[in-house]
């Protein structure tokens, strides 16, 4: 049940918010990478109409729809690669954040593979998820109507 329409917003929040979505679409992070990112937080923040987006805008980009229906268990399956591990680990963590937990462990992984720039720009796709998921829950549109391109 919709809450609050795209049309009662008020000026300005909306581009708040795609401010970072624009950062993290012109960062160069992987799109596939940043498809699981998106669909992983919006299955911990059960966010119907974000899992239902992110699922078809990511098997419209051609990914195999057993790494996106399989994310929420994906420490148990075999299809991501350690690159991907260590970002759903480090998405989970920042999305969680449990209090008074180190998290040195997940960056030393995260170091394996990326660069600082990347973990930066990694970091800003979990926040921009995370912004949306919450953006979302509280105005609540309609899950299910969402068709690939619809959000440009």
């Amino acid at each position: 049940m919709e809450r609050i329409g795209y049309s009662e917003l008020p000026r300005g929040a909306y581009a708040a918010l795609a401010g970072i979505q624009s950062y993290v679409d012109h960062s160069g992070l992987d799109h596939s990478l940043v498809h699981l990112i998106k669909l992983r937080v919006s299955y911990i923040n059960s966010c119907a109409y974000c899992i239902d987006m992110h699922y078809k805008d990511a098997i419209a980009a051609g990914e195999d729809a057993k790494r996106l229906y399989s994310l929420p268990a994906w420490r148990e399956t075999p299809y991501y690669t350690p690159q991907e591990q260590a970002v759903l680990a480090f998405a989970e963590e920042l999305t969680y954040l449990p209090p008074n937990k180190n998290a040195d462990h997940i960056h030393e992984e995260l170091n394996r593979f990326y660069s600082k720039e990347d973990i930066v720009n990694i970091t800003m796709a979990v926040i921009a998820i995370n912004q949306w998921n919450r953006f979302v829950r509280s105005t609540g549109p309609t899950p299910g109507v969402y068709q690939p391109g619809d959000h440009k």
